[in-house]
């Protein structure tokens, strides 16, 4: 049997359907979560169950809305799990409405029904069931209630559609009319009401049959026929509500409370600004004062047993150097900063689940809409701020074309996982106990940089109106630990995965090209190798950055193509070439040579700024259509990074010599 689970944002479908199959797909507490179809079988059975993306409507004006539509009419689902949010009930029956009018049998599944008594509502759900017809099961899929009696009714599951009419006998009588004269029988009765709400999907003949009865029903109603059923389905809906539900008088809610703080006019920004420092303060000052050394030390010490152990072994001198010079001294640059990404992915997962997110993405919606974006752009920026490949993904949330287009181009400039090290390694370097704040004021730069590329982008790229943003705002939930436990440990293994493959790739390459000349001889000096000749071809690059010729540093920004973090991979191996000597120790030091204070600023921003690594550019050429407009958003990116960086690094300079 197939089997779709449908749902509004923020109803809790995700962590049902992980509850359903034993998946494990990413939970959020803010809409956007879930962007594509996910498929899987439900536990106990050979039942397969497709969760589709969280939609208000099956009103193809989004792509989500289009996603779970085209599966329902194209698939044919043998039955939908409807899940509902019994706390905002009225506003999710308006989709199950929807849902009555297929031919496919609906299960409703009431979540978090542990939260009715604490807003003080009732809900008999025997009423809603005669009312609607449906079969009701009263669920929590955060506490794990009810999840059993689903499945139960998915196994006994008869076929048995829905017969419950909605509207007026006038329009039921126009629906009827008009499924008549379709040739189709599948979802007569859907399309049917879709033709006379005049469905952007449908071409309608002005002589036809719809269009006559349109017609009538307009003059009969005095207002549009879409709007004319979407009113009748709120009628019918807030009937049922009446019917079943009843709300106690209480006091202010703790979210009520909370929101007064957090979306206070005046404190809601400031309260921002201060979250993502203190996450820094915690990422990069708390942490990375002593983890980056402690590891760092490990390195060295595994680069010294490693080395002599190879030397007893009869080693020859390049095996030694490839695994001390390259492999450990490269990959252990990279793994030094995982401390600091576990506290920066577990702040974020928490500020996910609990709540807060959507709040940032209400509260900016005023401030994007100036420059051409909406409050749907912040999520994929939050996501972002991960990894951008996801980010630059969930862009298809937004429904405007001009704005999801210029959304996917500004995601990479939020600063992400892989650019942390980037971050922590410069402004730890030049900043000292102050590189938590300076690391913060990074993330505040990208917003601001954001901002001002979305303002030329709408002038001369993406025109168009920034769409209308309306999203639930979820009740503030404790995070649940074991979701935030699995979202750390599973983007943490994805960024070791990538330091133990793309990473380790990319030293060995780094080491073989330092070591050889071009006449392949092993043991070269530096200056010959081959990787020194072709940073000297492209150092004029970086020349107004750097302020002067560096070969060294302008391979590494270029490595940052591959994978950002390979920026400080590429400078370790180059590092412990240069020094005849291995691991992470003396990148620091090493980073005294390389630049000044203020080109070092320069050459970060740069990196931070700069077209993303070859996954993200991949994800931007799907999302945007075309090899060409691929190329269009990286060299938009990279000339905004080289212009920010060649000024930062001048005035930086400036300064100093004041």
């Amino acid at each position: 049997m197939k089997i779709a689970l449908i749902g509004n944002q923020n109803s809790g479908k995700t962590t049902l359907f992980n509850l359903l199959t034993g998946s494990n797909q990413k939970i959020g507490n803010w809409p956007g979560v879930t962007i594509e179809r996910k498929s899987g079988i439900i536990k106990g059975t050979d039942f397969e169950l497709n969760d589709l993306p969280g939609i208000y409507s099956l009103s193809p004006y989004t792509s989500e809305e289009a996603v779970s539509r085209n599966y329902i009419l194209d698939e044919k689902p043998d039955l939908i799990i409807n899940i509902v949010d019994a706390t905002s009930i009225e506003r999710s029956l308006y989709l199950t409405t929807q849902l009555m009018e297929l031919d496919c049998g609906v299960i409703l599944a009431l979540n978090m029904a542990d939260m009715l008594e604490k807003k003080g509502l009732t809900i008999d759900e025997k009423v809603i069931e005669r009312e609607l017809g449906l079969q009701v099961v009263r669920i929590s899929a955060l506490k794990k209630t009810g999840i059993d009696e689903l499945i139960e009714k998915i196994k006994v599951y008869d076929g048995k559609k829905n017969s419950v009419k909605t509207y007026p006998q006038p329009i039921e009588a126009a629906i009827e009319e008009v499924s008549d004269t379709l040739s189709d029988d599948n979802n007569k009765r859907f399309v049917a009401v879709k033709l006379l709400e005049r469905d952007v999907l449908y071409n309608i003949d002005s002589d036809s049959v719809v269009m006559s009865c349109i017609k009538a029903l307009e003059n009969r109603y005095g207002m549009d026929t879409e709007m004319m059923i979407a009113n009748f389905r709120y009628d019918f809906v807030g009937e049922v509500v009446s019917k079943a539900v009843r709300q106690e008088k209480k006091g202010a809610t703790i979210t009520q409370k909370l929101d007064k703080v957090f979306l206070n006019k005046w404190a809601a920004l400031p309260i921002f600004a201060v979250i993502m420092c203190l996450i820094y303060f915690l990422a990069v000052g708390f942490v990375g004062s002593f983890t980056v050394d402690f590891i760092g030390d490990l390195m060295d010490k595994l680069g010294v047993i490693v080395g002599d152990g190879l030397k007893n072994l009869g080693a020859s001198d390049w095996s030694l150097s490839l695994v001390r010079d390259g492999i450990i001294a490269g990959v252990g640059a990279v793994l030094g900063f995982v401390p600091q990404l576990i506290i920066l992915f577990l702040c974020i997962s928490v500020l996910e689940t609990s709540g807060y997110m959507s709040r940032i993405a209400f509260m900016l919606d005023k401030v994007f809409k100036r420059f051409g974006l909406s409050g749907k752009s912040l999520i994929p920026f939050i996501v972002g701020s991960g990894c951008s490949v996801p980010g630059i993904m969930t862009a298809r949330t937004v429904e405007d074309e001009s704005e999801r287009c210029a959304t996917v181009v500004l995601t990479p400039f939020v600063p992400c996982s892989a650019k942390l090290p980037i971050i922590t390694l410069f402004t730890g370097t030049f900043f000292g106990s102050l590189g938590w704040l300076a690391a913060a004021g990074m993330y505040l730069m990208a917003i601001a940089i954001i901002l001002v590329t979305a303002i030329c982008l709408k002038k001369f790229y993406f025109k168009g109106s920034p769409s209308n943003f309306i999203s639930e705002l979820p009740e503030y939930k404790l995070p649940s630990p074991r979701y935030v436990l699995r979202d750390v440990v599973e983007k943490t293994a994805a960024f070791i995965k990538r330091a133990g493959t793309i990473i380790l790739l990319c030293s060995v390459v780094i080491w073989f090209l330092l070591s050889f000349g071009w006449n392949f001889k092993y043991g070269v000096d530096i200056e010959d190798s081959i990787l020194a000749s072709i940073g000297n071809c492209l150092a004029w690059l970086f020349y107004p950055i750097l302020g002067e010729w560096s070969w060294a540093a302008t391979v590494s920004a270029i490595q940052g193509l591959v994978a950002k973090e390979q920026v400080v991979s590429s400078m370790a191996v180059i590092a412990g070439l240069a020094e005849d000597a291995g691991g992470a120790s003396i990148l620091n030091a090493a980073i005294y040579s390389f630049f000044t204070p203020a080109s070092a600023l320069g050459f970060m921003i740069f990196n931070l700024f700069s077209a993303p690594c070859i996954g993200a550019i991949g994800a931007m050429r799907r999302e945007l259509g075309s090899t060409k407009a691929m190329f269009k958003a990286v060299a938009l990116q990279t000339t905004i990074a080289w212009v920010l960086a060649v000024i930062v690094a001048g005035v930086g300079n400036l300064i100093l010599l004041l």
